[in-house]
């Protein structure tokens, strides 16, 4: 018990400098960003209290009850964020449109060790909804990359709204200073932080949390001292009587400044992406014991000071600060908001890695920047474009009023699709009363809703931004998953019956060479079409052929012993195998030599444990460790071929004596080992829309072009490569 309770504080001493550097930094540029419109007009004690209040149970109601109190609970095997919410929804509620057709998890243990709930009503009813009308199911997928997009533009505007904020503290102690110099030093940072990137969070990022918890002191004993020392009486804006007094008072100037207040909670859907790198109670005890304090102390110092400096509300956080402190205070907050951009910038990262493993983005590379800790990752393409447009809106916008703008939009975007997707997890996964999820959305939704149109008012002065950016990544991420399916569509559609194969051997002379050859293809049964083109064309192929098949499955990791799924194609003597191999969106890929060995021991132990009657079936690796219950595969998997008499017991093969297979792979193995792939050109039939010719022959091919090449992105060596080129017509 001390060994987990030591862990668990260890963790949260972590989290602060991974999870919480957008949250803390948000004091920064609230107040800033609230009274810059026409809410200035009211510079009265009763509306900064008001803002104060606001601030306070925004605080109380979305990160401290929302997320923290819920939203953690509905982890996915300890994974979080949208694609959690929805990889959920995909393997309990079966809502999924982003697996393969043939790709099951149900087998996956560590997915399924939970009792099933009883189904109520309510999950009845919406359960048959999407079964009858397939259409809802793709605006489920709509919502979870419109959320998605929302999160990539937050990595684009995080890092220019917090770097820009904290360098604009210069113009305190300089006021002559022209801001082409403030944004030109926030560049510079900005080159800086993203020049780092490859050298990973672990290498760049080890004193982020010793800089969070300094920041955090430093605006928790500053908001005390200003507290007292200015105006105790703020206290009393706790009570939710100023937020009735502010509206009243302000009118419709108060629900516009919502736009600006929102920018308090920026960085809380941060606390459930990241919640694979910690665990439930590390992040909720760092959260409630130290940051949310801090932060409540902060912005009521704030407060305090700007009902005796009303002149300062466009400067007030650093005009708050006592002078003897000021210097090392900029320092930290220049610190603290390069860890929040650090780690948003990350969590980007991360969520491009889980659309491209649902093949919902354009191939790209990812490298592994630790060997202890997988979500840390780096893309480098996705690195410089993020630079870029960070660069752009920074030169763009100048001003951190017009960036807070469309940064409040992206984050509340993406707080509404939690919102949505949490009311099918509470109904069709967890089986509550359908009553609590209503009671969730309309609690937490109304709230989201009504600063949803307070930054939806905003769209003109900057807000435009994070829709566009969101469009044209949605847009992109929709077509390049829409030509991704119809390409395989095709070839389930138009693969080839082994029977028919293997009589057109003899009439086209088919010689079979030395050496093993893999054959990858999206298709799990039959005989890829582009194999049957090269065979009719080329009429040999080597002595041991694997069809490999990867797959991506909606859960997030595929345990080790349960990603091979080996099967027999044919009788023994034509040495044909398929092997379908599984990963979870959040698993890292083998590096060649590495598949190479685990794909051969696994054939090699297939064929130990394997049958001689010609029977196809399906095996899975246990990698040679004693199998549990929980680890063995369906028994009517083996239909004719294995005998049990129960599901639940260990699998047993009646085959015995495969020395001269095993002789023959060995053999094979030394010979060489050579990869077959499809150079494939998709296009558009001629009597296809236009729509679909400009989306699939415009788009989708520009985008083919432009990414990764399979064999680059799966790390098929070049020298061993062999293309086979066909046109599709879909």
């Amino acid at each position: 018990m001390q060994k987990f309770y030591k862990a668990t504080l260890c963790l949260a001493y972590q989290s602060f400098g991974v999870v919480y550097g957008d949250l803390s930094s948000s004091p920064l540029y609230v107040y800033k960003s609230t009274f810059s419109g026409r809410l200035r007009l009211h510079e009265e004690d009763d509306e900064i209290l008001g803002v104060l209040s606001l601030v306070f149970w925004t605080l109380t109601l979305i990160p401290l009850c929302k997320y923290i109190i819920f939203v953690l609970g509905a982890d996915d095997n300890g994974e979080g964020g949208t694609f959690a919410l929805y990889s959920l929804l995909c393997r309990r509620a079966k809502l999924g449109l982003l697996s393969a057709p043939d790709a099951s998890d149900d087998d996956i243990s560590a997915y399924n060790s939970g009792l099933p709930r009883k189904e109520t009503v309510a999950s009845s009813i919406l359960k048959e909804f999407f079964d009858k009308y397939h259409s809802s199911r793709i605006v489920l997928l709509l919502l979870v990359l419109l959320g998605t997009s929302m999160v990539i533009g937050d990595g684009i505007l995080t890092p220019s709204m917090s770097v820009l904020s904290a360098v604009n503290g210069i113009r305190i102690k300089a006021p002559s200073l022209h801001e082409n110099y403030t944004v030109f030093i926030a560049g510079v940072i900005l080159v800086g932080l993203f020049a780092l990137q490859h050298f990973g969070t672990r290498n760049v990022g080890y004193l982020f949390a010793p800089i969070l918890l300094a920041w955090l002191f430093c605006i928790s004993v500053i908001g005390v001292y200003n507290t007292i020392y200015w105006n105790p009486h703020v206290v009393s804006a706790l009570s939710p009587y100023y937020v009735y007094n502010f509206f009243k008072k302000a009118g419709k100037d108060g629900w516009s400044s919502l736009g600006g207040i929102v920018l308090c909670i920026t960085g809380a859907e941060a606390m459930f992406a990241d919640l694979g790198h910690f665990s439930q109670l590390s992040i909720r005890i760092a959260f409630t014991v130290i940051v949310y304090p801090c932060l409540v102390l902060a912005y009521m110092g704030e407060a305090a000071y700007l009902s005796k400096h009303k002149e300062d509300l466009q400067k007030s956080f650093y005009k708050a600060i006592p002078e003897v402190v000021f210097w090392p205070v900029f320092i930290i907050a220049t610190l603290a908001t390069m860890v929040g951009s650090q780690a948003i910038i990350s969590g980007t990262f991360s969520v491009i890695s889980q659309c491209r493993a649902l093949k919902c983005f354009p191939r790209v590379k990812v490298v592994h920047t630790s060997n202890h800790i997988h979500g840390q990752i780096y893309i480098p393409e996705v690195n410089w474009i993020l630079m870029v447009l960070c660069l752009a809106v920074l030169v763009g916008y100048r001003d951190t009023d017009t960036i807070g703008n469309a940064y409040g939009l992206a984050v509340i975007t993406v707080m509404l699709v939690t919102t949505c997707l949490m009311f099918l997890v509470i109904v069709m996964v967890w089986k509550r009363n359908i009553l609590g999820a209503l009671a969730f959305v309309i609690v937490f939704g109304s709230v989201e809703l009504f600063y949803f149109s307070a930054c939806l008012a905003k769209v003109h002065k900057g807000g435009w931004f994070p829709l566009v950016l969101s469009l044209i990544l949605l847009s992109t991420m929709c077509i390049w998953h829409y030509g991704t399916l119809k390409k395989q569509a095709y070839e389930l559609n138009n693969r080839v019956c082994l029977d028919m194969l293997l009589s057109m051997g003899t009439n086209l002379g088919i010689n079979r060479v030395p050496g093993i050859g893999l054959i990858y293809s999206n298709v799990a049964t039959g005989v890829p079409p582009m194999f049957a083109h090269f065979v009719t064309n080329f009429p040999a192929f080597h002595r041991i052929l694997v069809f490999v098949t990867v797959q991506s499955l909606t859960v997030p990791k595929v345990p080790a012993n349960q990603r091979f799924v080996i099967s027999r194609i044919g009788p023994p003597e034509f040495c044909l195998f398929q092997c379908v191999v599984r990963y979870g969106y959040k698993d890292q890929r083998n590096d060649t030599h590495d598949f190479e060995n685990h794909l051969i021991e696994t054939v090699s132990e297939f064929l130990r444990n394997g049958n001689n009657d010609g029977e196809a079936f399906r095996w899975e690796t246990t990698n040679q460790q004693q199998s549990s219950p929980s680890d063995d595969v369906t028994a009517s998997s083996f239909e004719n071929v294995v005998s049990t008499e129960s599901s639940k017991k260990t699998v047993r093969f009646r085959g015995v004596g495969c020395s001269k297979e095993l002789e023959d792979l060995r053999e094979a193995r030394e010979s060489g080992l050579a990869y077959m792939m499809g150079s494939t050109c998709v296009l558009a039939c001629d009597t296809s829309s236009y729509l679909k010719k400009f989306a699939i022959n415009i788009v989708y091919g520009f985008l083919r072009q432009n990414c990764r090449h399979p064999a680059i992105a799966l790390g098929v060596p070049h020298t061993s490569l062999i293309e086979v080129g066909m046109v599709y017509r879909v």
